[in-house]
């Protein structure tokens, strides 16, 4: 590679809407890239864990990366969610991304099976080795069980295809060391909405969202006017997206973000177990958030 390319900007981590009988709705799937390119969405991100990646076959992964792809038609690039806690089967989804063409790769930290850092820096250097894609690391503790240390960061980042991270850890220590030790040519993008805007603040270059799927507009405009140090204008989009924000995780992610969705009429409420629908008083809680941004259809 010639140089490492910034990833900057809002990207959505998509939910994958599926038909009531479990299929993929490929048709919603369709619309939902439309309206995240209309409403000026910077990229997507197919097959993490908003789309609900650990319920889908592998075939299943590269056909939604390759109908996001074509329907995306170069208007902004895709970046797939390929990761899993076995690095042969991590290499597996990113070599199938690479070849349905995907622009880069967001590669979740193994789970479950809580490698040592070591471990962390062996898994993702045989990934990079696989393929010419950028590969962007993801760090979210709370769901993998361990947590991607900035030393180990800073290994992989030498990496010439390893370009970024997707920093979810809600650790404000560490965070702020990842945005103070970072290389010119190395991105961190929040992975935690509500810690976007202070990120941003901190010199964070964007954000994998799930917000974004709800508010793409809005959000897009937050993080654009934190890039350009407009400190008014996104705190003043940051704490009216907060609640939003908020209530995308009075559940499990990503149940809210798709019973929003389907509230605002974008898909069915449709889920794979073990994640079901929304108790009623959550429920009840989330449309009044949506009320209150004007996100309801009348009627």
């Amino acid at each position: 590679m010639a140089g490492k390319r910034l990833f900057t900007g809002c990207w959505v981590a998509l939910v994958t809407p599926f038909l009531g009988d479990g299929r993929v709705d490929w048709a919603r799937l369709r619309n939902l890239v439309e309206f995240q390119i209309a409403e000026g969405i910077d990229g997507l991100v197919p097959c993490g864990t908003t789309g609900e990646s650990p319920a889908l076959t592998a075939g299943e992964q590269g056909e939604i990366i390759r109908v996001a792809v074509e329907q995306a038609r170069g208007r902004v690039p895709v970046v797939a969610g390929a990761g899993s806690n076995v690095t042969h089967h991590a290499v597996e989804l990113t070599q199938q991304a690479e070849a349905v063409g995907a622009a880069g790769v967001l590669s979740v930290a193994p789970y479950y099976n809580k490698p040592t850092q070591e471990g962390f820096f062996r898994h993702y250097e045989a990934i990079s080795r696989a393929t010419r894609l950028p590969v962007i690391l993801y760090n979210v503790p709370g769901r993998t069980g361990s947590n991607l240390e900035p030393a180990t960061v800073w290994r992989l980042a030498e990496r010439p295809n390893i370009v970024g991270l997707k920093e979810a850890s809600g650790n404000l220590a560490q965070i702020m060391e990842l945005l103070r030790s970072r290389p010119a040519d190395f991105s961190i993008l929040s992975g935690d909405d509500a810690f976007t805007w202070p990120m941003l603040a901190l010199g964070a270059q964007g954000v994998v969202s799930v917000v974004a799927n709800q508010v793409p507009r809005p959000f897009t405009e937050m993080v654009r006017a934190g890039l350009r140090r407009e400190f008014d204008r996104g705190l003043e989009l940051h704490n009216r997206l907060l609640p939003l924000m908020n209530a995308n995780f009075i559940e499990s992610s990503p149940i809210p973000v798709k019973a929003a969705l389907a509230m605002m009429g974008l898909i069915e409420e449709n889920y794979r177990l073990p994640l079901c629908p929304m108790q009623e008083a959550n429920r009840h809680k989330l449309r009044g958030v949506l009320s209150d941004l004007g996100l309801l259809k009348e009627g």
